[in-house]
């Protein structure tokens, strides 16, 4: 299956994408079918192929969901926007902050208990 996605090229903090259609489970380092356009997050600028990207995804190419986004926003697809998941964080049985925080309480109570 075909995917319209972005592809990771530029410095270390310094991000720049490329907007490629590759099949879905490939790597990120791998040839891609096609580049269609590029993407700067610093500078919010978008340079797309629209006529390609329609024929892509006229062809069954499913665009990813930040790529979806950025073709709302340049007018290629119509429609609303979409949330992008995030993972909830697992909550850990004590996080350092609360078992440092515990702890001084179980040492408050300790004094106080002594103390008499």
């Amino acid at each position: 299956m075909l995917a319209i996605k972005l592809q990771r090229i530029g410095k270390r903090h310094q991000p720049s994408f490329r907007i490629v259609v590759a099949e879905k489970r490939s790597k990120l380092e791998g040839p891609p079918v096609e580049d269609v356009g590029t993407y700067n997050p610093f500078t919010k600028q978008v340079i797309v192929r629209k006529e390609r990207v329609t024929h892509w995804l006229q062809v069954g190419a499913k665009p990813t969901v930040t790529v979806h986004n950025l073709f709302v926003t340049e007018g290629i697809i119509s429609g609303p926007k979409i949330a992008i998941p995030i993972r909830a964080r697992k909550e850990a049985e004590g996080s350092p902050k609360e078992t440092a925080a515990e702890m001084k309480e179980a040492e408050a109570k300790e004094d106080t208990r002594q103390a008499p």
